[in-house]
């Protein structure tokens, strides 16, 4: 049987320039690999996720969308922030190569559903397929739902800190856009900073909550500006963004007043491992009613490669 070779790019997403944000590998064409093969590759790159375009009839793509898929160095999952964000701005580059005068609005169909992302540009090169950083892309998730709301004393026993560093004004509770995340506002960043946190202590517990993982939120107003810290530590270590999860914290915040219905606020995640990045998310706020979730940010390229299977 003659070699396959598959070409792949690794994008810094959630970034502006290389080497900050969460790394990216981006398979453009997984045409003719296997379930299997796409699990084997995401463990070769061994990353947080990988994703896997897989090409259509332009018909077929004009309507449903870009097939994509996304995989853990352990599963395939039906939705994730980074990935969807890194992917949709790698093609948006590449449609734009080709014509300057295609759509800024690009549609990924993933597991969870059809995904669309709007792009807003910068002092983008056209006729350059390559992803510098200078293209905002912004991605409308899910309606949330909102789940359990768990005990702050039980959360704060999980994961090894006082019940006190856990903010009382607002609850901590399981949210989904996709995918579905354990809020837990902190009422200081310098607790966040410091919290020693193994996932596998809380894998059977969040389970039994009905989420995921944990997203550890402290959010704050200076001069007027809502900012707010983020971690997320998964059994893959701790990850540098999660869009994900920030689409599941814009939601919780319009909810119970944080941020103001549209409000733009700027998640700043990474920062404890040296991969600092920055989330740009809103929704909002129509009763009580959430909707219209949405998470953007920029990428860069930083590797261009090919697989030979």
């Amino acid at each position: 049987m003659s070699n396959r070779s598959y070409e792949f790019v690794q994008l810094d997403v959630f970034a502006q320039t290389p080497l900050a944000g969460n790394p990216l590998a981006v398979f453009v064409d997984a045409r003719g690999l296997s379930d299997s093969e796409m699990q084997a590759l995401a463990r070769e790159m061994n990353l947080s996720e990988t994703t896997f375009i897989l090409s259509r009839d332009a018909a077929i793509e004009a309507r449903e969308g870009k097939k994509v898929r996304i995989f853990t160095v352990s599963e395939e999952l039906p939705f994730a922030g980074h990935p969807t964000l890194g992917t949709a701005l790698y093609l948006h580059a590449l449609r734009r190569a080709r014509d300057p005068r295609n759509s800024d609005d690009i549609t990924l169909d993933l597991r969870a559903g059809k995904i669309p992302v709007h792009f807003t540009p910068g002092s983008e090169n056209a006729g350059c397929e390559r992803v510098d950083g200078r293209v905002f892309g912004e991605m409308r998730q899910r309606d949330p739902e909102f789940g359990n709301i768990l005990s702050r004393e039980d959360v704060a026993a999980m994961i090894g800190i006082g019940v006190d560093e856990i903010a009382s004004e607002w609850p901590v509770q399981v949210i989904s856009t996709g995918l579905p995340f354990a809020i837990v506002p902190f009422r200081s960043p310098q607790s966040l900073a410091n919290l020693k946190y193994s996932h596998t202590q809380s894998a059977e517990f969040l389970e039994r909550a009905g989420a995921r993982f944990f997203y550890f939120l402290c959010p704050q107003r200076r001069q007027g500006r809502l900012e707010a810290r983020a971690r997320m530590i998964f059994y893959n270590g701790e990850d540098p963004a999660t869009g994900s999860a920030a689409g599941c914290a814009a939601s919780w915040m319009v909810r119970y007043g944080v941020a103001a219905s549209d409000e733009q606020v700027v998640i700043r995640q990474g920062v404890e491992i040296h991969r600092p990045s920055e989330i740009y998310v809103r929704a909002t706020r129509e009763g009580n009613h959430v909707t219209d979730v949405r998470v953007g940010g920029y990428a860069v390229e930083i590797i261009r490669g090919s697989v030979t299977l």
